[in-house]
């Protein structure tokens, strides 16, 4: 990471030192809140959780070489300079605010209800073609996780693609805050989170909250075929960059053709540029992520045959309609996360499969009061896809199960109270070279079903 010094540091959490005043000039390598991450010269953070607190291997971190620690309460019997603050989790905060400030690097700040994850892989994949890039790795985009990945940025970065999620309100401002976004998108606004948030209206609200803190003269790009984002007509002045499937936007794409698992080919229309491109990601909001993509590419200066080539070489992120081909099945894996609009594209991909095609879905979290509706909504809406085989896990998945017997075509629909219920009848359930999309919220741990189903001859 970039130098910053001990006195540095100090500073910019408001903490008093205490320890050997001539180390305050020497500068740390790292930060990390977890001590068996730290290496020499590093700065821990020790974060209380529910079940453990940090300040317990303060005398760990210190035999493994860290330079200093952050703690709530004076300091004994530690060999290694400690910086006492009020809250070290505000203070991780602040670190990241102030070492953000001293960097000269273009910041791309994304959120969303949906595809945030696939939409910074897609434009890390065509930024990358031009410019050194740092993404946020993993789930690392919450007020933990997004301060550790701008202690990441080193000077050799360029760019920085963070991506920034929620589940209440506040909790964007505080983001955008630390991460100052030059670029700020928003892919679309669904029924994430809806539990906390209350109304879709809500979540639009939580989500703009980036615009409180975005960089001078930043670019705001919006979802233009989204209801409430396409409301917006001005941020800090100046009007957003809408992108779609519409003639109307500023950015958009036509000439969709769809070619099921094995991805899309459309047509980018861009200020001032037109070109077709092939997308290798399947499932249709691939192409908002394309456009996306290819407009910021497009505005720092890369060339149309740099973003297609960027585009062309997007990877599958595991758990996000992930495509897994093995001897005898084809596996759509979605299962990271769920919630209505999300199931509803996955049931789409699902459906335009050229095999007979079974949906393995479970239940959704975080949806509130409506929770037991909205399940049932998708049961209704796979049976209404003509998805072959339909089955459903889990305690709200019960409703699905309702919906999806309440609207009955040709589709055959199980309902299993556990994953043991239905891995148990899987094997005579399942035929060789049937399409099979796995999905449900993270808590669900569907990934055991994906690696089951990696495994299983048929």
């Amino acid at each position: 990471m970039k130098e910053m010094s001990l006195k540095q540091i100090a500073t910019a959490v408001n903490g008093t030192y205490h320890g050997d005043t001539q180390k305050l000039s020497q500068e740390i390598t790292g930060v990390s809140i977890d001590s068996r991450k730290i290496n020499t010269g590093y700065l821990f953070v020790p974060i209380k959780g529910a079940n453990v607190d940090g300040h317990d291997f303060i005398p760990q971190v210190a035999e493994n070489g860290a330079l200093c620690s952050l703690c709530e309460h004076p300091p004994t019997d530690i060999d290694i300079p400690c910086i006492l603050v009020d809250s070290c989790l505000q203070a991780l905060k602040d670190l990241a605010k102030y070492y953000r400030s001293t960097l000269n690097i273009k910041v791309i700040g994304i959120t969303g209800s949906v595809g945030k994850t696939s939409t910074k892989e897609m434009i890390a994949a065509v930024l990358s073609q031009g410019f050194k890039v740092l993404k946020t790795e993993g789930n690392y985009n919450n007020e933990i996780g997004l301060p550790l990945t701008i202690f990441k940025i080193k000077e050799k970065h360029e760019i920085a693609i963070l991506e920034m999620g929620i589940s209440n309100f506040g909790e964007m401002h505080n983001l955008a805050d630390i991460a100052r976004p030059d670029i700020g998108v928003i892919t679309n606004i669904g029924l994430a989170h809806i539990e906390h948030l209350q109304s879709q209206e809500g979540i639009l609200k939580a989500k703009t909250e980036m615009f409180d803190h975005l960089g001078p003269n930043a670019t705001v790009i919006l979802n233009g075929d989204d209801a409430l984002l396409s409301t917006i007509t001005s941020v800090q002045g100046r009007p957003p960059v809408f992108f779609g499937l519409s003639d109307s936007h500023s950015v958009y794409a036509n000439q969709i053709e769809t070619k099921g698992i094995r991805g899309t080919t459309c047509t980018l229309h861009l200020p001032e540029e037109t070109f077709q491109v092939k997308i290798p990601l399947p499932a249709m909001h691939m192409v908002y992520n394309t456009l996306v993509s290819a407009y910021i590419g497009h505005s720092l200066g890369l060339t149309s045959t740099q973003i297609k080539v960027g585009i062309a070489s997007a990877m599958p992120v595991a758990g996000r309609n992930n495509v897994i081909k093995t001897d005898s099945l084809f596996i759509i894996d979605d299962c990271y996360n769920a919630n209505p609009v999300s199931m509803k594209g996955a049931i789409d991909l699902l459906a335009d499969s050229e095999t007979r095609n079974i949906a393995i879905l479970g239940d959704m979290f975080e949806l509130g009061e409506q929770a037991n509706e909205l399940h049932r909504e998708i049961g209704t809406y796979a049976v209404k896809s003509n998805i072959d085989l339909i089955c459903l896990v889990g305690e709200l998945s019960k409703y699905m199960y309702e919906g999806a017997k309440e609207n009955m075509t040709t589709s055959q629909v199980f309902h299993f109270p556990t994953k043991e219920a239905l891995l148990e009848a899987l094997p005579s359930l399942l035929k060789p070279h049937d399409t099979i999309l796995v999905k449900a919220s993270n808590g669900m741990k569907f990934a055991e079903i994906v690696g089951i189903l990696k495994d299983m001859n048929i």
